[in-house]
């Protein structure tokens, strides 16, 4: 059964970080790609980061530059560091896996909790 919880959101001021982590209950390695989402009260939600088995990333151009997803194998989590955060990254945040078994299978998917970020003016 894979679970994956997020940890690490909370209250920050405008121009602060957080660092977001998202544990997993078996190995990570299983996964082809993993990701965060957020959501705004009353709006989509959308992809903020992803990262695939092989390394390789990509971002919301909203969040391009400021924002760094990685992941540790040896810990089995995901991590999202949030540099200089903005009112407008306020949402509650989901961590995200995924797994395609074969190119006919139907993905695998799992979400967490999320945990909620506020970033204030």
């Amino acid at each position: 059964q894979v679970q994956l919880v997020e940890s690490g959101g909370g209250l920050v001021q405008a121009g602060g970080s957080l660092q977001l982590s998202c544990a997993a209950s078996g190995s990570i390695f299983r996964f082809d790609a993993m990701g965060w989402y957020r959501q705004a009260p009353g709006e989509q939600r959308e992809l903020v980061a992803a990262i695939t088995g092989g390394g390789s990333t990509n971002y919301a151009d909203s969040v391009k530059g400021r924002f760094t997803i990685s992941r540790d194998y040896a810990k089995n989590t995901l991590y999202l560091q949030m540099n200089s955060l903005k009112p407008e990254d306020t949402a509650v945040y989901y961590c995200h896996a995924e797994k395609k078994p074969c190119i006919e299978c139907r993905v695998f998917e799992h979400w967490g909790q999320g945990t909620q970020v506020t970033v204030s003016s």
